[in-house]
């Protein structure tokens, strides 16, 4: 059986290849587009390039010491303000309170002489 001379590889070979290039040029544009996208947002974000999302509550108060942190819901609580605390990537302790109480809550823990 003759092959022919190899012609039934083309266009298999063709297909790869054009699989290939068009990866390519995806995958650039791809990556071009979020880099563009991560530097837009860089300069609107408060605590880093990616700004935590806590739903309802706002970030009062961050502190790298958990006393700091009980003594900051002690005094929120004591002015009738709802706090919870969590922990963000580098290990501080985030006081949260609900956004309608922010203000407030800002303004008691900034005027605040035991911290």
């Amino acid at each position: 059986m003759a092959s022919g001379n190899g012609w039934y590889l083309v266009g298999p070979l063709i297909a790869v290849g054009l699989v290939g290039f068009l990866g390519a040029i995806f995958r650039r544009m791809g990556l071009e587009w979020t880099a563009a996208r991560e530097s837009e947002a860089a300069g609107l974000s408060i605590f880093g390039p990616e700004p935590e999302d806590y739903g309802l509550l706002r970030p009062a108060a961050v502190t790298t010491e958990d006393d700091a942190a009980d003594e900051i819901r002690r005094l929120l609580r004591e002015a009738g303000i709802r706090t919870t605390q969590t922990y963000d990537r580098e290990g501080r302790t985030i006081v949260l309170v609900f956004a309608e109480e922010l203000d407030e809550a800002r303004r008691l823990v900034g005027d605040s002489p035991a911290l």
